[in-house]
């Protein structure tokens, strides 16, 4: 590399929360979690709660419709989702979305 430096992976220790629905397959709590990407931050805790899985992502692995993603309070959901950087993130809020009839 040019001038001898070396790039590091870009990753980011946040605070994730998870809204109560979702809570009962995951932490109780808030939880923090390092990753460099939305999908990287769901792989950790899918791997922590697998009761989680399938719950945020759906059999191919991308966002269920009704499932929201908030990084620092930005919807992601629906623009970069799971691809969405996470190097200077402080929190992911997912909001599982309640339809009625």
């Amino acid at each position: 590399m040019p001038g001898g430096k070396r790039r590091e992976p870009v990753s980011a220790k946040l605070e994730v929360h998870l809204d109560s629905w979702l809570r009962e397959f995951g932490p109780r709590g808030n939880e923090r979690v390092e990753g460099g990407s939305v999908g990287d931050v769901l792989d950790v805790l899918e791997e922590r709660y697998p009761r989680l899985r399938y719950k945020i992502r759906d059999e191919t692995g991308r966002l269920r419709r009704y499932v929201r993603v908030f990084v620092d309070g930005e919807d992601v959901s629906a623009t970069t989702a799971l691809a969405t950087p996470l190097a200077h993130a402080q929190t992911i809020d997912i909001l599982h979305s309640i339809a009625g009839g």
